[in-house]
């Protein structure tokens, strides 16, 4: 009986492996490099921290996943890497939340001047002699992949003020970098939230919806965090489309941050459970693969067995 148990609990053991060892293999694949990436501001220029995470493999693409108000790059570690996993490469800088010229990620007075310059970084994304490219150029030698080129194709990402900012950043592409607005294959949204202040993200996603670009968003329940729901009642409102995304039932603003999230996030907002992080990842992940490659994968959007088993059992519901 002994021998019996002990060849059950090694089964039980192995089962378990097959199905975390995959997991932990790719995200370990993943090399993350430190550096800066080079903005204008008014006058100036600032450098500003940026995280760069190399897939083991040709990249498939160029994520570009920004963190919200008051945070930094490194909140958002655990879901870049999850990107980075499947093939993204991932850009993940830290804007500023204050500046005093009006430099910051979140609109406290007009910060459309600042965007544009953040826009201008992916506008010249081809030419590996402007910003975008000197910061890659550094991260691969540092990453030794100096045989890597970037990516033309490119996601865009955002969390909470940056759910804002990011789709700002992709209709001033459409108006001023055509050739690089091309090369946009979608936008995913992390529970967005509207400044207080002007009309940034109503006014782009009004834009935006005359495209065919997919934007979808991944919300969590309004509450104050949140703004009440403001960026998801904005996206509902402006986006005239048969599917824009899912609330997390019991979600937290912070599930984007997962197990990077810091303490007063946690305390502020409500700590991230396991099954909403692992529903917004894998949904994420696979809404931004199939945006690249043009296809649909049906387990992830309605009607399909993942999404629909994460319905049954109330982790999700389809927005509005």
């Amino acid at each position: 009986m002994r021998i019996q148990r002990l060849l059950v609990a090694i089964g039980l053991i192995a089962v378990a492996t097959a199905f975390t060892i995959p997991t932990a293999t790719a995200d370990s694949a993943v090399t993350k490099v430190e550096n800066t990436v080079e903005i204008r501001c008014a006058f100036t220029t600032l450098r500003q921290s940026s995280d760069w995470y190399f897939p083991a493999g040709t990249p498939k693409a160029l994520l570009w996943l920004q963190h919200g108000f008051a945070g930094a790059n490194d909140s958002i570690e655990d879901t870049a890497r999850k990107f980075s996993a499947q093939g993204f490469l991932v850009f993940a800088p830290t804007l500023p939340t204050a500046n005093a010229l009006g430099c910051t990620l979140e609109n406290l007075g007009n910060n459309t001047n600042f965007l544009h310059n953040v826009a201008d970084l992916f506008g010249k994304a081809a030419d590996p002699g402007d910003k975008l490219g000197r910061s890659f150029a550094d991260a691969k030698n540092k990453a030794k992949r100096p045989d890597l080129t970037l990516p033309k194709a490119m996601v865009f990402a955002g969390h909470s003020a940056a759910g804002e900012a990011v789709p700002y950043v992709a209709q001033v592409l459409r108006s001023d970098y055509s050739a690089a607005f091309a090369s946009v294959r979608g936008l995913i949204l992390f529970d967005p939230v509207k400044s207080f202040v002007g009309n940034n993200l109503g006014s782009s996603l009004n834009h935006l919806s005359n495209t065919t670009l997919p934007i979808l968003a991944l919300s969590s329940p309004p509450y104050l965090c949140n703004g009440n729901g403001s960026g998801t009642k904005e996206l509902i409102g402006q986006i005239s489309r048969p599917f824009v995304g899912v609330r997390l039932t019991t979600g937290s603003h912070v599930d984007v941050e997962a197990a990077s999230a810091p303490t007063p996030d946690r305390v502020a907002c409500g700590a991230p459970q396991a099954k909403n992080v692992s529903a917004l990842q894998t949904l994420s992940v696979a809404w931004a693969g199939d945006f690249v490659s043009g296809t649909t994968s049906a387990d992830y959007y309605p009607g399909g067995t993942y999404y629909e088993t994460q319905r049954s059992a109330g982790t999700l519901q389809t927005l509005p």
